[in-house]
């Protein structure tokens, strides 16, 4: 059983991470409930606005390392995930998100594809990429610079300090930032408001504000960097410091 979560609500459909022993860690299994539920919604004229959350105070840690890991390893790459960054790009219907808690890596970048973020005042952001060897991901090299700047977004990456949801908020990667208890609330109020809209009007505006054809080649682009990092010495040092919970060294790879 899958740990995604699947409601429906006066035209919301509402998917929530659900894994808290893992802070709601991505496997590729819940990528692909995830893509699976974006086409869907796309097709169902019954859905008009999409809803993400995590349950359990938390949005999501991120992807979950062991898959990485096994790529490191050489084993083969999840097979589900670019198929949901594919989804996320290519939608049309509005996507709402409320995040609390943690939000890291696909957690954040995932929001640059939202079109109305809640956040709760004290959530943390981040985008360690560098720190795991890694290269941005979900058009993040694109997106995330043009919604705060490239010296904000270059910070984020290569230094992966986390951000509070009220300076996510001040900067414009989300609407607005609110008490925890507030923020999922507050994210429903305005899925319902949206699914009440006309929504060839909300679909319109969606396509004119966004380049669906360009964010999918940047996906791709950072898809085959990303795939080649995790093969790298450094990662396999990164990924094997985070087992052993040790910081770590860089210094002799090259």
């Amino acid at each position: 059983m899958t740990a995604i979560e699947i409601a429906f609500e006066e035209g919301v459909l509402i998917l929530t991470l659900n894994r808290p022993d893992k802070k709601n860690a991505l496997s590729d299994d819940m990528y692909r409930v995830l893509a699976e539920a974006l086409e869907e919604a796309e097709r169902d004229p019954a859905t008009r606005v999409v809803m993400l959350k995590g349950a359990q105070g938390v949005f999501t840690a991120g992807n979950d390392l062991s898959d990485f890991a096994a790529v490191a390893a050489g084993g083969e790459k999840p097979k589900h995930a670019f198929r949901f960054l594919e989804a996320l790009a290519r939608a049309e219907k509005p996507i709402v998100a409320a995040v609390v808690g943690l939000a890291v890596g696909i957690g954040v970048t995932v929001l640059l594809h939202c079109d109305l973020v809640y956040v709760a005042d004290d959530a943390r952001l981040s985008t360690p990429f560098v720190n795991l060897a890694l290269a941005p991901e979900a058009a993040s090299s694109l997106l995330l610079p043009a919604r705060i700047g490239h010296a904000r977004a270059f910070a984020m990456f290569a230094l992966g300090e986390p951000m509070l949801g009220e300076t996510a908020a001040r900067l414009g990667i989300a609407n607005a930032a609110l008490p925890a208890a507030e923020v999922e609330a507050a994210a429903l109020a305005a899925a319902k408001a949206l699914s009440r809209r006309p929504l060839g009007s909300l679909m319109a505006t969606k396509r004119l504000m966004r380049d669906a054809e360009a964010i999918s080649q940047v996906m791709k682009r950072e898809g085959e960097i990303f795939t080649e990092r995790l093969r790298t010495a450094e990662a396999a040092e990164a990924f094997q410091a985070f087992a052993q919970r040790r910081a770590p060294d860089f210094s002799k790879l090259s």
